[in-house]
């Protein structure tokens, strides 16, 4: 009980630290000082950053600094008095001691591609960062979380390293994880956890093979068990469809770098710019098959309600406000 309100405590201080922003940094260096590691006595990549930010801005460093600014604004006109954060709640904060990196992911959103990143930059997995296994990028314990650390070196990484995350537009992002999730025949294991007791719940009179496999969840059922009181009620979301904001917790955690993945290639170079490996090339997505992200949302929610996609947008409104993101055009919202 005792180091649980120590963590607390600690954190909390952290919180007091992090809202009194960066201290003023000498001016930037120019572009090819991205190019140099802190390792050799140069400025790590949070100091490169915000060097950059002090001197005339390249439209990346603006738009970069325009996010941050954005997000502290809906972080401060949307939230209100919040509980101190937990360690469970680092859990999805991945640690690089070697680069001085914080990296929240997010399912859904290239995070496969940025934890093979973070394991080719480590040195645990060498050559093409594409060469690394999906399995292996998402072992447990290949990536040291932050809720590994004592309260002291939590407050320290938090302090001194550049942390970053991305985020997607959340209906697209929404959409893509049922599609992988429940539409998808690789994904047995999934669906006979979180399908069958979708289609127990929500489907009478279901048919026995639907009952034992789970296989055939249509969107609907999906997205009603999504607004259930009970879901969340019985345990947590799970993180392929959980909030950002709530698996981030950007209104706690000071982020310098908001990336999104509409612009992933260009975000991804910048941040392996200010890493000082920008010829580490981030894994380009696979061209679709299909339609893109947003015509695959909107063919989705079209049979969708105007009543349960307002529910919905509720759910999910504060992905919205913090980052940026408009309703989508397809829905019919009150």
């Amino acid at each position: 009980m005792g180091r649980r309100v120590l963590v607390a405590v600690c954190l909390g201080a952290t919180l007091l630290l992090l809202c009194t922003g960066p201290r003023a940094l000498r001016r930037a260096f120019d572009d090819r000082t991205l190019g140099s590691s802190w390792r050799r006595g140069m400025r790590s990549p949070r100091q490169l950053l915000y060097d950059l930010d002090q001197g005339p801005r390249s439209p990346l460093v603006e738009l970069h600094r325009q996010r941050r600014d954005l997000l502290r604004r809906a972080c401060s006109r949307h939230t209100r008095r919040q509980r101190l954060l937990r360690p469970e709640d680092l859990r999805h904060v991945l640690v690089d001691d070697a680069h001085g990196l914080l990296y929240c992911y997010v399912p859904k959103v290239a995070c496969t591609n940025w934890k093979r990143v973070l394991l080719a930059l480590s040195g645990r997995a060498h050559g093409d960062p594409r060469a690394i296994p999906a399995h292996e990028a998402h072992a447990p314990g290949r990536l040291p979380s932050l809720a590994d650390f004592s309260p002291a070196e939590i407050n320290r990484r938090l302090r001194d390293y550049l942390a970053f995350l991305f985020v997607r537009e959340p209906f697209e992002r929404l959409a893509s994880a049922y599609r992988n999730k429940f539409a998808r025949p690789y994904s047995e294991a999934f669906q006979r956890r979180y399908g069958t007791r979708i289609v127990r719940r929500l489907r009478p009179r279901a048919h026995p093979d639907a009952l034992a496999r789970g296989h055939d969840v249509r969107f609907a059922e999906f997205l009603a068990y999504l607004l259930d009181p009970r879901t969340r009620r019985d345990e947590p979301f799970n993180e392929h469809w959980e909030r950002a904001h709530a698996l981030c917790h950007p209104c706690r955690l000071r982020y310098d770098v908001v990336g999104k993945f509409e612009t992933l290639a260009d975000d991804a170079a910048f941040l392996l710019g200010l890493v000082g490996a920008p010829g580490l090339r981030f894994p380009a997505p696979p061209r679709p098959k299909a339609d893109p992200a947003r015509e695959q949302a909107a063919l989705l929610f079209q049979d969708i309600s105007p009543f349960y996609q307002q529910r919905l947008f509720d759910l999910y409104k504060m992905d919205f406000l913090l980052f940026n993101y408009s309703a989508p055009s397809y829905l019919r919202l009150s």
